[in-house]
């Protein structure tokens, strides 16, 4: 007998239950026929040019969307940091796991993003489960996009909230839902730039509604590096944000942060177990995000900002992100084409499901301002090829 999911039943086994080597080779087996089956890969690389299995290949495939990860700036402060504090910060923040560092870069992530507090965490992810998990709750209503990222997904599972999902960018749906929420607190939840698709959320529209009804926004800026503007959000009365950060894309480090009022702060330290639990971010990765935040604000970032939108310009006029799908459909003819373009000397990985809805499988190309023309110009030719195949 079989179980509908496929799964084998104890009684398939004439010696008693599945034991859980059987079962483990019976989930990598399904893997393996459906034509997920993944592997990690080592990279050698520094920017966005290295090694892969031998061959030197230009990736499209990194969040690096600055080229800061290999910034001698960041490498200066990281190594500073090391030199003076070690290469962990040896406990959870609220042990003795903070360190200067660790408060500098607050302080300028507050600045950055004009709040009165942030709180920082070892990842993105850890930062949008412990925001999730904090101001949800049973007695909270959580409304989510239907393209969030999956760390948003898991944070309102952890949440123990009731959660609606909207449609994609449907600020009509937002509203409705809220309106149908009978008073109970609520938070809207949001990425400001979707990592598969590339586009903007609409905020001033969803910031309109969440004033009105009285509920957070949650705003996850892990890939917000070109837009959306977000100044508009302050103006709106009655508006409260808490403002989600990743040092890890176009920052260059490692580690997440979230800005927002200060009474709000203090709660997320008081309560997020993703920060109360967590050794805090080590300081080398602290010192170097701090470093990145101060050069993203001076000449130097605003005209890499520029250089990168000018690339994006050339792939795809009027994109709003340095993140450009291009849409295959099969998972086999994603990973085909992906295979052909590394021929090339190109790393673009096949994203596919569940990382993707079922028959959506995508390359997901990601531009750098680290990239040059030339590398471009190889990308431009590269995919004018694949389309006939595509």
């Amino acid at each position: 007998m079989t179980r509908t999911d496929g799964r084998p039943q104890a009684s398939e086994c004439k010696h008693g239950p599945v034991q859980h080597d059987a079962w483990v080779a019976h989930e990598l087996d399904r893997i393996r026929s459906a034509g997920r089956w993944r592997a990690t890969r080592a990279f050698d690389a520094s920017g966005p040019t290295g090694v892969l299995d031998g061959t030197p290949v230009v990736s499209f495939a990194s969040n690096d969307y600055l080229g800061l990860s290999a910034h001698p700036t960041l490498r200066r402060a990281a190594c500073d940091a090391v030199e003076r504090w070690g290469t962990g910060a040896t406990s959870s923040p609220l042990v003795v796991g903070s360190r200067p560092c660790h408060e500098e870069l607050a302080e300028e992530l507050c600045a950055w993003k004009r709040t009165g507090a942030a709180a920082v965490f070892p990842s993105g992810y850890a930062a949008n489960l412990g925001v999730l998990s904090v101001f949800g709750g049973p007695d909270c209503l959580i409304v989510s996009d239907e393209l969030n990222h999956s760390s948003i997904i898991d944070g309102c599972r952890v949440s123990r909230s009731r959660v609606e999902i909207s449609r994609h960018n449907d600020v009509e749906h937002v509203e409705a839902i809220l309106s149908g929420a009978s008073g109970a607190r609520a938070v809207v939840v949001v990425d400001a730039v979707f990592s598969m698709d590339g586009d903007e959320a609409p905020l001033a529209q969803l910031g309109e509604v969440c004033a009105r009804h009285g509920a957070l926004l949650v705003l996850d800026e892990a890939h917000a590096v070109l837009g959306p503007a977000t100044g508009m959000l302050s103006g709106i009365e009655g508006l409260e944000v808490l403002r989600v950060v990743t040092l890890s894309k176009a920052l260059g480090s490692s580690g997440g942060a979230v800005c927002g009022p200060a009474r709000s702060i203090e709660l997320l330290v008081n309560r997020a177990r993703t920060f109360i639990f967590s050794t805090a971010l080590s300081p080398a990765d602290a010192a170097a995000a701090a470093a990145a935040v101060r050069l993203v604000q001076a000449t130097e970032g605003r005209e890499l900002i520029a250089r990168l939108a000018s690339l994006v310009e050339r792939v795809v006029p009027g994109h709003p992100s340095p993140i450009i799908p291009m849409v295959i459909g099969s998972e086999a003819d994603a990973v085909a084409a992906s295979a052909r373009l590394l021929e090339r000397g190109l790393l673009i990985p096949a994203i596919r499901p569940p990382t993707v809805a079922p028959g959506t499988s995508r390359l997901r190309v990601t531009l750098s301002a680290a990239h040059t023309d030339a590398m471009v110009d190889d990308l431009l030719g590269a995919l004018r090829d694949l389309e006939p195949a595509a």
